[in-house]
């Protein structure tokens, strides 16, 4: 309680604050406002005139009404108040007060709340006007229903064709397609949209429009008189006839010079006469992985776990992913909120880096996870505030990095797969000037990276 500052003395100066002890009633008149009935007793230091203060015992009585910021599963609710109060002094005087503030209620529970409070309070008696700031304990009479705490299911987004993709994603809304298709049918599987695919009920390729060329003469079927025959173009991709034909092939490897692509080597027919050596068809001089059987419309590499990125690109070669995750599988949302949750709940003894028994549950969690993403190393990093020394918080930080990673180390994950470091408290992600924001900055990070 300060009745100093607000007549003449300092807000500042904190010998003038003064304590007491509050009880009160609070019913809720809708679903966000609430009637709040304080009883307040302290002593405080109350100004007889504009320079003489003395001593006083007061008493007080409030009618207070709440607008509470409530959301159904919010742990953190503001408010403002606002109301009218009366305070009895021992000496027998009595004066009518004009509160108004704002508060917090922190759930502990679904009925249980810290609430924090500060409110100016003015007075119709001289040198009265006051400032009051409180720390408390709610407790709910009754039962909260399970809307109020848990946080009402986003609305799904509109998904005419059901398949997995909003319709203002969707490049096909009323058609069943693939996520790496922005949602559009492929009914040939060979990548390329019905829509844009100029065969597509036959596989073929990207640079066809879709449709394939068989005899690998540069002429889809759809345009090749002869499909089956390799032909140039100026004869609609039908070979040449020739009464007397005179075949020339300088390399000797089956395919006439005129065919061949590199008439001084030898190759084979697929890779029109140019040497192959993983016998993909696609010549080694336009095969970016030379040594790998591949498909064309990866420039000859494969794509081993079929998801559509060869390779060459694919982080995680054996395990299919998505195009956003450069191949590897998407971690799962309750995966990651695991993994952010676990920077506040590994905690350790004061001071030390011996964590307490509670820490093994979540740590046992991401021991589990590691187990479901072989692809995925993890890297585990310590933080602290800045109290201490910068050399102190330094070492503090490495050994509880340390200690995370024996702790997996122990659940079975193997030590090839994980990398710890500390920090210190070089990398706060909140204010270090209070001891919430210094909470935060004491933390433990667990972070899933592809293996390379």
């Amino acid at each position: 309680m300060d009745y100093q500052s607000q007549n003449g003395g300092s807000i500042s100066k904190f010998d003038d604050y003064r304590h007491g002890f509050e009880i009160g009633f609070q019913r809720m008149l809708t679903d966000k406002v609430a009637l709040n009935i304080p009883l307040r007793y302290g002593v405080v230091d109350s100004h007889l005139d504009s320079i003489n203060c003395l001593k006083k015992t007061i008493a007080s009585i409030d009618a207070q009404f709440q607008y509470q910021f409530i959301e159904p599963g919010r742990k953190v609710i503001p408010y403002v108040l606002a109301g009218l109060g009366g305070v009895y002094e021992k000496e027998g005087e009595f004066n009518l007060q004009v509160p108004a503030g704002l508060g917090f209620y922190f759930r502990l529970a679904p009925n249980a709340f810290i609430n924090i409070q500060s409110e100016f309070r003015y007075s119709f008696s001289n040198n009265r006007n006051n400032l009051q700031h409180g720390i408390g304990f709610t407790y709910l009479i009754g039962k909260v229903t399970e809307d109020e705490v848990k946080p009402k299911p986003e609305m799904a987004k509109p998904d005419s064709d059901n398949d997995g993709i909003p319709d203002e994603l969707d490049l096909c809304p009323n058609a069943f397609g693939s996520k790496e298709l922005n949602g559009c049918p492929d009914k040939d599987g060979d990548g390329v949209a019905d829509y844009l695919d100029k065969c597509p009920e036959v596989k073929g390729l990207k640079e066809f429009g879709g449709c394939p060329d068989s005899d690998n003469d540069g002429i889809s079927d759809n345009e090749d008189e002869c499909p089956k025959v390799a032909g140039p173009a100026s004869n609609k991709g039908c070979p040449v006839k020739i009464e007397e034909p005179i075949v020339l092939d300088s390399d000797g490897d089956g395919v006439e010079d005129s065919k061949d692509k590199c008439p001084k080597e030898k190759g084979s027919i697929a890779s029109m006469g140019c040497p192959d050596a993983d016998g993909d068809g696609i010549p080694d001089k336009e095969d970016k992985c030379p040594d790998k059987p591949g498909l064309k419309i990866y420039y000859g590499c494969p794509d081993t776990d079929g998801d559509g990125i060869d390779d060459s690109r694919d982080k995680c070669p054996n395990i299919a992913g998505t195009v956003a995750n450069e191949g590897c599988p998407e971690i799962k949302k309750e995966d990651k909120k695991t993994l952010e949750v676990a920077m506040q709940a590994v905690q350790f003894q004061t001071g030390s880096a011996v964590l307490k028994p509670e820490s093994s549950i979540v740590l046992t969690q991401i021991a589990d996870i590691m187990s479901r993403y072989p692809d995925f190393n993890m890297t585990i990093s310590g933080h602290t505030d800045n109290t201490g020394s910068a050399s102190a918080n330094q070492t503090l930080s490495e050994k509880r990095a340390k200690s995370c990673f024996d702790f997996l180390i122990k659940k079975g994950v193997a030590a090839v797969r994980m990398s710890f470091a500390g920090y210190g408290e070089s990398r706060p992600i909140s204010t270090n000037d209070n001891e919430k924001g210094r909470t935060f900055n004491r933390r433990v990070e667990f972070n899933l990276i592809p293996r390379q």
